[in-house]
């Protein structure tokens, strides 16, 4: 049985801030482009491994310009800074959407910190 969860719609908020992902378990989250800007999966902002994250700057009024397919179980987010080579599984954007507070909460933290 497979548990992953499946998307029935991905949609775009009309000013590109905001990503909606519906899934056919009934679950939905509303994900922002700053928040997936800097939480992308990709290696230049999670590195190639343990404690190599980066901490992106200056995100804020980040936008999504561009959704791309990759396969059956993810999405190419493309950014109006040049970033797009992250690549958001099901799996990835139901989490994010499930842990959006403290991902940002931390993200905040790192800022702040100057990491």
């Amino acid at each position: 049985m497979n548990d992953a969860p499946w998307p029935s719609e991905i949609r775009l908020s009309a000013d590109k801030k905001t990503l909606h992902v519906s899934f056919e378990d009934g679950d939905s989250v509303s994900l922002g482009a700053e928040l997936l800007r800097v939480e992308s999966p990709s290696a230049e902002v999670q590195g190639h491994g343990v404690g190599q994250k980066t901490t992106p700057r200056g995100k804020q009024d980040v936008r999504i310009t561009g959704i791309e397919p990759v396969g059956n179980y993810a999405v190419r987010l493309i950014f109006d800074d040049g970033h797009d080579t992250g690549i958001f599984s099901w799996d990835i954007l139901q989490d994010y959407g499930r842990r959006q507070d403290s991902l940002m909460a931390d993200y905040r933290d790192r800022l702040a910190a100057g990491s």
